[in-house]
């Protein structure tokens, strides 16, 4: 049912059918066309196990950088305090010293 402020546009890159107002100035129903890839509930168990798969590899990605991370920090601070021990030390210059 549309009344006579509504337009039906069809959407030519997904076929979605839109309800427009003209009043409104805005769309206020939406159908998105039956889609034509649906799994199949033998494909449930291969769809569930590739999710799985797929969560465990961005685990172990995660895990192995955040152990190399530490190993990475610990470096760059050892690299620092080196180059802060052959600095000499030297008073900070304060304005009021300069007058």
């Amino acid at each position: 049912m549309t009344l006579e402020s509504e337009v039906e546009i069809v959407c030519p890159c997904c076929q979605t059918r839109l309800v427009y107002d003209l009043d409104l100035r805005r769309v206020v129903r939406h159908q998105e066309p039956p889609s034509s890839v649906k799994p199949e509930l033998d494909d449930a168990q291969r769809i569930l196990a590739e999710e799985h798969a797929r969560r465990e590899a961005i685990f172990a990605r995660s895990v192995s950088a955040e152990k190399t991370r530490g190993d990475a920090l610990s470096k760059r601070f050892e690299d620092a305090l080196r180059a802060a021990k052959s600095e000499p030390i030297e008073r900070p210059e304060r304005d009021f010293d300069l007058d």
